[in-house]
């Protein structure tokens, strides 16, 4: 399976210009509890973000509140909620990508719990729900509908719990439109042909309608799910559209109403965080890494000045091994990690400060994987987090496909600091 955007998609000049020099305005798959005081979280001693700023613009504006589905009221199993963290307040992350097979195994599990508690690490990024379904129990029938049949976390509250008494934040990971079950199970809610049957991808998968409000309605229901068990942050993967191969039929898609690729996606976050800001829980979408220096939207509907407003932190998948030969400058930038995730998240923090945000907003992926060469090992991990901390952030992400980061954890430090490098 793979995370981005086949570069096909776009010119290879126009990404080259656009990567290069700042001068315009994810890849492998198969796979922070810091101080959060504010949000009621077990968390570890504060850590000051690398920017002490003012609130979010969006903070003070008054967003959709959903499709009608109150939140959820405060139980025993769920604390009632406080004013979500201001941007100056995001506490710093950097965490671990814990993939379905990974999450169902406790003997995994205790293995990546170790590396959290003797290093810097204080996050996991668990399926919650990837392609395949759920990876969570669901007591809400819509949600149960949807579940496919590739199991499920085993003892998901005592894991969870386990996770606070470590100081470890988990996170919900949720792939939302290239949801091959959801499409299995709710045919009328998908993307079409013209001639009205369903239109499949490469791998002859049909995906969910982004356009599409029943839609939403499931995704938001999957994260309260997840929020009621103890997650305590949820992040939107596939908040996008499928690519547009000229090789494959037009995409269709029911209950458009004008409105663009771009503009559908953002409400869909917009609307997903003022909910879960309810349900005092930060709302996050990883995005290509692309859309950091490229002007614009991409083809699937990713677009750095609509996304970034609507969520509480963006996670742009920067690997360096996804950018093609001369971008940023760089005859071969899977061989320069330090320099891509430099000018890519640097980039990032430049579009931000134009739109009024600051603070730990941007948390990019780090490539903990290997993709052509050089083979990657602990310092081309390092190179990318160095270039991270000096664009002025202090969070990441690690992904590996497999969840196997043992290759590379001479990469991490022993206690969690503040890093950035604080620029203009």
């Amino acid at each position: 399976m793979l995370r981005s955007l086949p570069l096909a998609l776009i010119p290879l000049t126009a990404i080259a210009i656009a990567c290069s020099s700042n001068a315009a305005d994810r890849q492998a798959s198969a796979g922070a509890s810091a101080t959060d005081t504010a949000r009621g979280l077990s968390t570890r001693p504060p850590v000051a973000a690398d920017s002490a700023g003012k609130a979010r613009a969006s903070d003070g504006v008054e967003r959709p509140t959903g499709d009608g589905a109150p939140a959820t009221p405060a139980t025993a199993e769920q604390p009632a909620a406080v004013r979500p963290a201001s941007a100056s307040e995001l506490p710093i992350v950097r965490g671990l990508y814990v993939n379905r097979f990974a999450a169902q195994s406790p003997n995994r599990m205790k293995r990546l719990i170790a590396i959290a508690d003797s290093t810097e690490v204080n996050a996991f990024v668990i399926d919650v729900k990837d392609e395949f379904g759920l990876n969570i129990p669901a007591g809400d029938p819509l949600v149960r509908k949807n579940a496919g049949n590739a199991g499920v976390i085993p003892n998901v509250r005592q894991l969870l719990d386990t996770l606070k008494a470590h100081d470890i934040l988990a996170i919900a990971r949720i792939v939302v439109f290239k949801d091959s079950v959801a499409a299995r199970v709710n045919p009328a809610n998908t993307i079409r042909k013209t001639d009205g049957s369903p239109w499949r991808d490469k791998q002859g998968l049909t995906w969910v309608n982004p356009y599409d409000e029943a839609i939403w309605e499931y995704n938001f229901r999957v994260a309260e799910e997840a929020i009621k068990l103890g997650f305590g942050e949820i992040q939107f993967d596939y908040i996008r559209f499928p690519e547009p191969y000229k090789s494959l039929p037009t995409q269709v898609f029911p209950n458009q109403k004008g409105r663009s690729k771009p503009d559908v996606l953002a409400e869909f976050l917009r609307v997903a965080n003022a909910r879960f800001d309810k349900l005092n829980v930060r709302t996050t979408a990883d995005i290509f890494g692309l859309v950091t220096t490229v002007g614009g939207a991409l083809e699937i509907g990713q677009e750095w000045e609509k996304v970034s407003p609507v969520v509480d932190v963006v996670l742009p998948m920067t690997y360096p091994s996804h950018y093609p030969r001369g971008a940023f400058g760089i005859a071969r930038p899977n061989a320069d990690p330090y320099t891509v995730q430099l000018k890519a998240i640097a980039r990032a923090r430049q579009r931000d400060a134009k739109l009024g945000l600051t603070g730990e907003r941007v948390r990019p992926w780090i490539q903990a994987f290997s993709l052509g060469q050089p083979p990657y090992g602990p310092s081309h991990v390092k190179d990318q987090m160095r270039g991270v901390y000096d664009a002025g952030y202090n969070g990441w992400v690690w992904w590996h496909p497999g969840s196997r980061y043992e290759p590379f954890l001479a990469a991490l430090d022993k206690k969690l600091e503040p890093r950035a490098k604080v620029g203009p």
